[in-house]
């Protein structure tokens, strides 16, 4: 007899196991359909809608400075694709556990994928470019299919009734399974198959037809402004860039090149989804305090303005001492003084009575500027253009902010619909709500592009050579030292303008073993670079760059 309640043990156990595991696959597949529908419904609200843009969005939005500041570093311009991908993950999981809990408790399971459902629509209408409850269609209708799904997936697995009995363990009598079952029957011995695996099988083509569909709907909606760009011929600045000098650009292998290709530009932002703006529907709004003829501007207003052409280097306040993300582009816009001069707007020096500058993106983002610094006669900027050619979509298409001697943060607003004139004790934007600093001026910095980071270079002559920046400033002299030895003074190359970086080399005479190099550079303020090193949050990273080679 005690044989076969053991075996009776082991056919429960594995019925158990069993069900679980087709529980769980049917919650995969009701999550699957869930995202599909979602996908599919944003299409007629908007992409922006759709559960993992809006949850990676809340989750951005949430995430401390210092977490975003160790994503950037570790992950770079990846870090968005990494986010919707932990997103992916955690929902997977999350699918796989409601399903294998609804094959025990049917009703619970499907009620849980209703409540991430209500989450996801919470998140939606929370993201700070939400207009309206609609937001939260995706998420819930995709809720509502994916419980539907999973009820009548988990349906078929209890719908058979059990083909042999076997004894029931002492101690067992009378107690039910969490289906309602009699435990003298083996789990899942008469679930419907047929039904089941036709069901899934259904579901998992409906759910992939359903994905392509919304996300080809999704892609359509960008093409009107695809076209508006395509269309687009930028007219002749009336203030062109003056030319390069030869001597600007070092031509040594590795050394970044003195103009960065707007494919290879840095892209740090917060859109999960890089925003596409018709230019043809684009308007701009100038409003606020001191502003004495409150403005709406469009494209062709702006293209129909005397244009300037700049070449500009922009830096990212999540750089790391030695990081990638700062490049130098010609850029061409109209000079946002003048076009805040028109609407009425005086700086705080003479007499005007907003100090901020809130530039307001397509996408929710707020980014607040010292009115001063746009209007104390640098080339602050609404710029049309980037290398050329009308902005790319990434990099802000139809207009952006471009402001010489601020890290972006304070500056560089992409996708740009609405200026309003404020000041810094009545509003803080979006960064500054996170601890960053309300003004952060660039500060001079140097990096060594080569030798690389663990090179063997060969003992004797070896160039070393990089880029040095101090936006409105200029570079006065850059240095390098070799170990702990004295400092030299670096060649540095033609400088182009003040807003722009500077190349620089040093002829190294190298010998054998291991050695450190440093670099720091002096701007024309007389300010050298400090060798305390300091956090990218609140206003930027400082300290020296160094690189570690071993001469063979």
């Amino acid at each position: 007899m005690a044989g076969v309640s053991t075996e009776a043990k082991t056919s429960r156990r594995r019925g158990l196991w069993r069900l679980a595991g087709l529980g769980a696959l049917s919650g995969l597949l009701a999550g699957y359909a869930a995202l599909a529908t979602a996908e599919l419904v944003s299409a007629a609200v908007r992409p922006e809608s759709s559960p993992v843009v809006a949850v990676g969005g809340a989750t951005i939005d949430r995430t401390p400075a210092a977490v975003k500041d160790w994503a950037i570093r570790h992950f770079g311009t990846n870090d968005k694709l990494v986010l919707q991908l932990g997103i992916l993950g955690v929902l997977t999981l999350l699918a796989l556990a409601l399903g294998a809990l609804a094959a025990g408790y049917r009703r619970i399971g499907a009620a849980g994928v209703l409540v991430f459902g209500l989450v996801g629509g919470l998140a939606a209408t929370s993201r700070p470019d939400s207009t309206s409850v609609a937001d939260a269609l995706p998420s819930v209708a995709g809720a509502v299919v994916g419980a539907l799904l999973l009820y009548h997936l988990v349906g078929r697995l209890q719908s058979g009734r059990p083909s042999a009995p076997v004894e029931v363990p002492p101690g067992e009598e009378g107690v039910t399974t969490p289906d309602g079952g009699d435990p003298g029957h083996s789990y899942g011995a008469g679930w419907d198959r047929r039904g089941f695996v036709v069901a899934a099988t259904a579901a998992a083509a409906a759910s992939t037809g359903i994905g392509l569909l919304g996300r080809s709907l999704n892609g359509s909606q960008g093409q009107n402004a695809v076209a508006s760009r395509r269309r687009i011929t930028l007219p002749a600045p009336a203030s062109a860039a003056a030319p390069i000098p030869k001597r600007a650009a070092l031509r040594i292998k590795d050394v970044s090149p003195f103009m960065t290709p707007s494919q290879d530009f840095y892209r740090v932002d917060t859109a999960l989804v890089v925003p596409k703006v018709d230019a043809n529907s684009w308007r701009l709004r100038i409003h606020g305090k001191g502003v004495t003829r409150e403005t709406t501007v469009s494209f062709a207003d702006l293209l129909r303005m005397p244009l300037i052409e700049r070449n500009i280097t922009l830096a990212c306040v999540s750089n790391e001492v030695g990081g990638p993300y700062v490049g130098n582009a010609r850029w061409i816009g109209v000079r946002l003084a003048d076009l805040l001069r028109q609407c009425g707007v005086r700086p705080p020096s003479k007499g005007g009575p907003a100090d901020q500058l809130v530039a307001r993106s397509v996408d929710g983002m707020t980014i607040g500027s010292p009115v001063e610094d746009v209007m104390d006669g640098r080339d602050a900027m609404l710029a049309l253009g980037m290398n050329g050619e009308p902005l790319p979509f990434a990099h802000g298409f139809p207009v952006r902010m471009v402001v010489p001697g601020l890290y972006g943060f304070v500056s560089a607003c992409k996708w740009i619909q609405d200026i309003e004139l404020t000041t810094f004790d009545d509003y803080d934007p979006y960064w500054v709500k996170r601890n960053w600093a309300r003004r952060a001026p660039i500060k001079t910095q140097s990096r060594i592009d080569t030798p690389k980071p663990f090179a063997r270079p060969g003992a004797g002559s070896v160039m070393v050579a990089g880029v040095a920046w101090a936006q409105h400033r200029g570079i006065d002299k850059v240095e390098v030292r070799v170990d702990d030895g004295p400092w030299r003074r670096a060649d540095l190359a033609s400088e182009d303008t003040t807003d722009t970086w500077r190349q620089w080399s040093f002829p190294w005479k190298a010998t054998s073993g291991g050695h450190t190099l440093t670099v720091r550079a002096t701007d024309r303020t007389g300010q050298t670079q400090t060798d305390k090193r300091t956090r990218t949050i609140p206003d930027g990273a400082s300290g020296w760059h160094s690189v570690v080679v071993t001469v063979d």
